[in-house]
């Protein structure tokens, strides 16, 4: 077991690492960061300056090395636009997001389980091709159009819930509903794909032949071996909705890291950009090292050293 942690523990420190560099190089090879930071009508005055203050007159890898010590002392900078730390912008923001994508992931994985067992269990009958055109259906169309739809129908039309906020608890639900219809589908399919694979083994088809249905079978033990391949997916689409939740947070105002995102392009505001771009990938890389903590537990396989 301290074997396979470990391993996990040294790829998700590795992955953080080369994110942390991309990030560094992609704003060099951007322009200079100052330039990028101060408005159009800086003079060259205020670029020097800038400069200096922010420690990019020193050589590229003092630059990188002062940059990865900052990070890790959790010191990313002042906002330029707000005059306030960015990591304190940031804590106030984050909780509206992980409630938004914490809330959609259990609305698209109590779908995605349901429609994907319906569909294995029902295979290539008209239950099937319904909730497989339906997923398929609602993943084609933009998370943006599903939003101003959600709308229209359940806020100006019905008056159930608000079209904007977060000023009541109901305030949730349309924008939790946009952001969980686009994982729905990946869930669904491997749900379908991994159940049949299951259903389709030498110990089920002994089972059917001493009588049981697929539906008691799935359902007193071999939907458990079906979830393993599920995990993986809900962890990355959990990741996924951390940061993608830029669009829906938009659609709806929802105070989250996602509008904070746009209002910091939309202000130049740099280190605000940077850190919450890292911020993100932090998040993205635990939730998908806590996947592999799981796998460890759930699969023999991982235990025996098999996969």
């Amino acid at each position: 077991m301290v074997h396979y942690l470990l391993k996990r523990l040294i790829q998700s420190v590795l992955t953080l690492l080369s994110v942390l560099t991309i990030v560094f190089i992609l704003v060099r090879l951007a322009g200079n960061p100052a330039q990028l930071m101060l408005p159009v009508d800086a003079t060259r005055h205020d670029v020097i300056a800038l400069n200096a203050n922010l420690g990019l007159n020193h050589p590229l890898w003092m630059q990188y090395w002062d940059y990865l010590v900052s990070i890790l002392q959790g010191n990313f900078g002042e906002s330029l636009y707000y005059k306030q730390s960015v990591i304190s912008l940031i804590a106030e923001r984050l909780p509206a997001t992980l409630s938004l994508a914490i809330l959609a992931i259990i609305i698209a994985i109590v779908a995605g389980i349901i429609m994907g067992t319906i569909s294995a269990i029902w295979k290539d009958s008209w239950l099937d091709h319904i909730s497989t055109s339906f997923v398929f259906l609602i993943q084609s169309f933009p998370t943006f159009f599903i939003g101003i739809l959600l709308i229209m129908i359940f806020a100006v039309k019905l008056r159930w819930f608000p079209t904007f906020g977060n000023d009541m608890p109901k305030a949730i639900i349309l924008p939790a509903l946009t952001l969980a219809a686009y994982p729905v589908a990946p869930i669904t399919q491997t749900m379908r794909t991994s159940l049949i694979e299951v259903l389709d083994g030498k110990f089920v088809l002994a089972k059917q032949a001493m009588g049981f249905t697929d539906v008691d079978i799935v359902f007193n033990r071999e939907i458990k071996n079906a979830m393993l391949p599920v995990l993986t997916i809900i962890g990355l689409e959990l990741g996924t909705m951390i940061g993608g939740a830029v669009v829906t947070e938009t659609v709806f105002s929802w105070p989250g890291i996602g509008q904070l995102v746009v209002q910091a392009v939309q202000k130049r505001d740099f280190p605000l950009i940077q850190a919450t771009v890292i911020i993100i990938s932090v998040f993205y890389i635990f939730i998908n090292f806590a996947v592999d903590v799981l796998y460890f537990y759930l699969d023999p396989r991982v235990r025996k050293g098999k996969i």
